[in-house]
């Protein structure tokens, strides 16, 4: 069953595909399907619904097909690597199973630079974009679904209960719009508050903040094992940044 797919040529990507999968869960329950795969526009990232509905993002789809090759013994050195950007929980699961991950900057270029340096055959981003070196240099979803597809056949298990190996942490993404990113990072306030909250989650979370490459923005991620007590250190890092009037 296909759907979103009558390209006019300006409605790529429109309320559909690995961005806005909410159709795709709609039409999975509907025809009461075992998953469904909703591609970007030039099918390089793959997000995945699983039977009951559920969004299985990129991290879960590594970790899903990681496990099976160290069950194997077809993950050299059982290396992972992925983004800065991917939960903490995809750590733990892979290193539970005597795994490890590397993570470097956020870009399927820079995953690939690193698969390439730590000689791994996968890794990803969590929004879906993944490599598999052995039969590619870059991402591609079709490829992704495929080896997806291999890992449910073999191990006999609804997509659920696959997806369903990562405990994932709670995660508070937002940007701030600012005058000046250079000022933002040497703001001795700001510096300071974030040292604090990185003391504050150590451990049990983490603060991940970067300037956008092309915007006026200020990226930031908390992640942690506590949603309330991200969303009170989000409202507080929010009003510091305003005070400070960056």
């Amino acid at each position: 069953i296909t759907i979103n797919d009558k390209p006019s040529g300006t409605n790529i990507n429109f309320n559909c595909g690995s961005i806005h999968p909410a159709s795709l869960r709609k039409e999975v329950l509907s025809q009461q399907a075992d998953l469904g795969f909703s591609y970007d526009g030039d099918a390089d990232r793959v997000i995945v619904v699983d039977e009951k509905g559920n969004i299985v993002d990129g991290d879960q789809i590594m970790a899903i097909c990681a496990l099976n090759l160290i069950k194997k013994g077809q993950l050299p050195n059982k290396i992972v690597v992925t983004t800065l950007m991917s939960n903490i929980g995809f750590d733990k699961v892979i290193e539970k199973a005597g795994g490890k991950v590397i993570r470097t900057n956020i870009g399927d270029r820079y995953v690939l630079e690193m698969m390439n340096k730590a000689k791994a055959v996968l890794g990803g981003e969590q929004s879906g974009h993944i490599i598999f070196s052995q039969y590619s240099t870059t991402g591609d979803g079709l490829l992704t679904s495929l080896q997806l597809l291999r890992v449910l056949q073999e191990e006999g298990k609804p997509m659920s209960n696959l997806a369903s190996v990562i405990e994932k942490y709670p995660q508070i993404i937002f940007n701030y719009e600012v005058k000046d990113k250079k000022r933002f990072f040497k703001n001795v306030c700001i510096k300071k508050f974030i040292k604090e909250i990185e003391e504050e989650l150590d451990g049990k979370g983490r603060i991940f903040v970067r300037a956008s490459g092309t915007e006026p923005l200020i990226r930031i991620l908390l992640e942690g094992e506590d949603k309330n007590k991200l969303e009170k250190i989000s409202q507080d890092l929010r009003e510091v940044i305003e005070e400070e009037d960056i």
